[in-house]
């Protein structure tokens, strides 16, 4: 047998900060571009009751930890469970099991930033922000730590949404933030631009874009369903977070590769291979970058083990134990 941490969402709460979680995940992505294993997830759907269960994994041997992601969503709830599961790298033992809920915008949004970090250029100051849900509060929270920024844009469909969002963060930054009417007055004169939306169609106009934008689309990852339109994508220098995940369920670059507007040889790099300096990131102030996020093992495994780490030395959460598979297999008991 051996004892496992178990941590519930409220205690992952106030275990560590945005930039702890852009640190952590920034190295996550460093290994993954030095080779370390990843992979897209995998979705598996049901239509009645209508839901969803998805699962990723990733292996940070550097880290000396593995796991992932797994979650339900719907089937007659209505809501959405996520299940983290963090196993040692070199002994295969399972470290920690995690209640994903609270994690999800902040190691989401660290992707986010990392790719901000990358991609963006480095005297960006005005953020324009479509969308004003949780993972949109996640990027911006993880976004503000890697930029100083002295202006920010909230849109959202909703005016009584994206007034609160814009309120809650005008308190929160050293920034003026306001909310505005349209998606086209947010990215006016944007440096950098994050949708976090639910949208299934285009949520501003590529050619609105001034040269030098950065892009992070986070809100869609399916066939069918995009955030950016084909111009976007065509003018950007296209960096997914995983190579293969582009032409499996970006929906926005799959768009654009189904206009023919775009070949697979226009995926510029892997966020990693931009990270671990493998590839080149921004390569000139008139350059129009797009950071792809749909969600890996990559930044689920980097934030768990982060989390791991402080609970244990915060004395945090509780214990469960597992049997190994040698016992459970023979029945035999040490």
């Amino acid at each position: 047998m051996t004892d496992t941490l178990f941590l519930t969402s409220e205690e992952i709460d106030d275990l560590a900060s945005p930039a702890d979680y852009v640190d952590a995940v920034q190295d996550g992505y460093r290994q993954v571009g030095n080779g370390a294993p990843a992979f897209p997830r995998q979705k598996f759907y049901r239509e009645d009751p209508a839901g969803m269960f998805t699962s990723y994994a990733a292996l940070l041997p550097e880290t000396g930890a593995m796991g992932g992601y797994m979650y339900g969503a719907g089937f007659g709830s209505g809501d959405g469970w996520f299940v983290t599961p963090l196993f040692d790298a070199e002994s295969g033992e399972p470290l920690a099991l995690l209640d994903g809920a609270s994690m999800n915008p902040f190691k989401t949004g660290a992707a986010g930033a990392v790719a901000v970090d990358e991609l963006a250029r480095d005297d960006a100051a005005t953020l324009a922000v479509i969308g004003s849900g949780p993972q949109a509060r996640g990027q911006v929270h993880a976004t503000a730590t890697v930029r100083e920024f002295s202006d920010v844009r909230v849109y959202s469909p909703t005016r009584e949404s994206r007034t609160a969002f814009a309120d809650e963060f005008d308190e929160a930054l050293d920034a003026d933030v306001a909310a505005v009417d349209s998606s086209a007055a947010a990215i006016d004169g944007a440096d950098v631009v994050i949708t976090a939306t639910s949208a299934s169609d285009p949520v501003f106009d590529g050619t609105d874009l001034d040269p030098g934008t950065h892009v992070t689309a986070m809100g869609q990852y399916q066939e069918g369903k995009r955030e950016l339109d084909t111009t976007t994508v065509e003018r950007a220098t296209y960096v997914p977070d995983l190579r293969e995940r582009a032409t499996y369920d970006a929906g926005s670059f799959l768009a654009a590769l189904e206009a023919g507007a775009v070949t697979e040889d226009h995926i510029h790099a892997e966020l990693g291979e931009v990270v671990a300096g493998t590839a080149p990131g921004r390569r000139g102030d008139d350059e129009i970058t797009v950071f792809d996020s749909g969600g890996t093992g990559i930044e689920t495994v980097a934030a768990a083990h982060m989390l791991y780490e402080r609970a244990k030395a915060a004395g945090a959460g509780s214990t469960i134990s597992f049997a190994p598979a040698s016992e459970a297999l023979t029945g035999k008991r040490p």
